[in-house]
């Protein structure tokens, strides 16, 4: 009976106050179940990705301007994920800060690939023929429907980067490992929605998709864009059910606001921009160079596949969709060392340091950007005209290809826990800190949305001028990430433990 009234041999600790994060670390199986949202997410993404371009030029837009459409994700992205983040920080729902955003970012994710899947039969429905060189008013749906996409994907991944950060809180490994977790749902939803582009008889599977406005390959991705609405629907459920956040005290929202006026929107971030120390303006500096180099790669790699490897026109000729699939298959290649370099990026980290993880993969992404200016100038000297290929500059652009997913693995994780690791001492919100980030990555993509299709055109009208800007750029991040970003205290400590 005695045993109850003994004292504890030390009295409880109480440097750590109440929070709304939870008091211990969660279960790395909570962890795991909370990012599997990236997973369907990046379904969508991989799809987009892939498909989108190709299918934009197949609608009449010229590849000068494919560019220009893209312009709406970064764009949205500037406004969108800042708004969120903040709304997200300081959201009272019972249901918790960040899930009421992340269910309504993936309901309108759904809505918006039925607006893109059904887009050629809507402008049929209003007046497009199929003869039509440009078919303006699918365009016009498309276009909306593209929007309101990412607008959605803006929403969504904010919240959902957030909500990872709220539970491993200053444990700093585990936010490492939480990022890791997320980068590999993001290669397992690529690899998934790639391989789904990759397949060109989904128009079989679903034969309701092939209409007399839309062809095979309009079917085929509006197949693909209906699976994708049932994944994300099931990975949505599976994070949010995992994720029982505590709602926020109302009376917080009010300390918040007055210990942090200058956060109170996306107009007074620049005010915030001035607290940030020179460490996070380096990681800033270093995310805005790599994703100029990411970014001409994303929005051309299945046009580059189809163009300047098969040799193809985006306005007709089996040889152009031939490629645009061969670099869908390509893609989920790279989605699978995405995934592996997940496994290991923890790992990795504590040895090495982020800062020089993150370098080298940039350097290794430069390298790659450089060996495909190689292979486009190689095959630009055969004369195949509708032939395919050989062998041999299939396989070297697929192995280019699956090589990128080393440095993508990084580029979707590290920095992310970088910034969350330096920013916590400022006292902002995670939301707001995944929303000062974005503006690193969303500035240069308007800056190539803007510059690379014109940039193209004026050296011949192929993706090669883009790629190699991307190189250059590329590779500056990797030297300035090694020789500038420092390894904290708690990555020294990790590593000697």
């Amino acid at each position: 009976m005695a045993a109850p009234k003994s004292k504890p041999r030390h009295p409880p600790s109480h440097r750590h106050p109440a929070t709304p994060r939870p008091p211990t670390p969660p279960p790395l199986r909570k962890l795991l179940r909370v990012a599997s949202v990236a997973c369907g997410i990046q379904f969508g993404w991989a799809l987009q990705l892939s498909l989108l371009t190709p299918y934009v030029q197949e609608l009449g837009i010229p590849h000068t301007w494919a560019s220009i459409i893209w312009l709406c994700g970064p764009l949205s992205g500037f406004f969108v994920q800042p708004l969120v983040g903040h709304m997200s920080d300081k959201c009272t729902s019972r249901f918790g800060r960040r899930r009421p955003f992340i269910v309504g970012g993936a309901a309108m994710i759904m809505v918006a690939v039925v607006v893109i899947g059904f887009a050629a039969d809507i402008g049929g429905a209003m007046g497009d023929k199929v003869e039509d060189e440009i078919k303006l008013r699918s365009i016009v749906v498309f276009v909306i429907g593209f929007w309101l996409l990412d607008v959605a994907n803006n929403m969504t991944q904010g919240p959902c980067r957030a909500l990872l950060g709220d539970l491993t809180g200053k444990d700093h490994r585990r936010t490492r490992v939480a990022n890791a977790y997320f980068s590999l749902f993001m290669a397992i939803g690529n690899i998934l929605g790639y391989a789904t582009g990759a397949y060109s008889n989904w128009y079989k599977v679903l034969p309701f998709t092939l209409t007399s406005a839309c062809n095979i390959s309009c079917a085929n991705l509006k197949a693909a864009f209906i699976i994708d609405i049932v994944f994300i629907a099931i990975t949505t459920y599976i994070s949010i059910s995992a994720a029982h956040e505590v709602p926020l005290n109302p009376s917080r929202t009010g300390e918040a606001r007055e210990n942090h006026e200058s956060e109170a929107f996306f107009f007074e971030m620049f005010g915030t921009l001035k607290l940030l120390p020179t460490t996070v303006w380096v990681i800033l500096l270093v995310t805005a160079l790599n994703w100029i180099g990411w970014f001409p790669f994303l929005l051309f790699d299945t046009d580059w596949m189809g163009r300047e490897i098969y040799g193809g026109d985006p306005n007709g000729g089996p040889s152009y969709n031939a490629g645009v699939r061969m670099g869908a298959l390509g893609l989920m290649l790279n989605s699978v060392l995405l995934g592996l370099t997940s496994v290991f990026m923890e790992k990795l980290c504590r040895r090495w340091g982020a800062g020089f993880t993150w370098g080298l993969a940039n350097i290794i992404l430069s390298l790659s950007f450089v060996a495909m200016l190689i292979l486009s100038a190689v095959r630009a000297h055969m004369d195949l005209g509708e032939n395919p290929p050989p062998d041999g500059i299939i396989i070297a652009a697929l192995c280019i290809f699956a090589v990128l997913g080393i440095p993508l693995a990084m580029t979707y994780s590290v920095p992310y826990a970088l910034l969350s690791s330096r920013i916590e001492g400022l006292g902002l919100g995670q939301g707001l800190s995944m929303g000062v980030l974005n503006l690193a990555i969303v500035l240069p993509q308007v800056i190539v949305s803007l510059g690379s299709g014109p940039w193209d055109a004026l050296f011949g009208g192929g993706n090669s001028p883009a790629l190699a800007v991307a190189a250059l750029s590329a590779f500056a991040s990797g030297l300035i990430a090694i020789l500038a970003i420092p390894r904290t205290r708690v990555d020294k400590m990790i590593m000697h433990h």
